[in-house]
């Protein structure tokens, strides 16, 4: 049987990631304190919940996965809340980083 606690905090990692990136922006660099507090302890959360995720999951599986994912959401997120629209080329990348994290969770083989 797969030990899923591994995917667990791989997934609390990708929103903690997603968490802490969305309100960087709104901290004004880091002059804002409450966003800042709320910023640097779902940052530090992200990395405990990574740093276990990798005791379960190869490392370059966890952090290709928790890095593509984490950069397509807050992507998403800079369209929704800012309407910051990535242009072609953006639009590209991210498709490739996304099928590199497919490619490399279905296909990828660690020895």
């Amino acid at each position: 049987m797969i030990n899923l606690s591994g995917y667990i905090f791989l997934a609390l990692a990708i929103i903690l990631g997603i968490t802490a990136n969305g309100f960087l922006k709104s901290t004004d660099g880091f002059a804002n304190i409450e966003p800042t507090i709320l910023c640097v302890i779902s940052i530090v959360a992200c990395i405990f919940c990574l740093s276990k995720a990798m005791n379960v999951i190869p490392v370059g599986f966890t952090y290709a996965t928790y890095g593509g994912l984490t950069i397509t959401a807050v992507t998403l997120f800079g369209v929704f809340k800012y309407n910051q629209i990535p242009n072609l080329y953006g639009i590209i990348g991210i498709t490739l980083i996304v099928i590199g994290v497919i490619l490399l969770n279905t296909l990828g083989k660690t020895s």
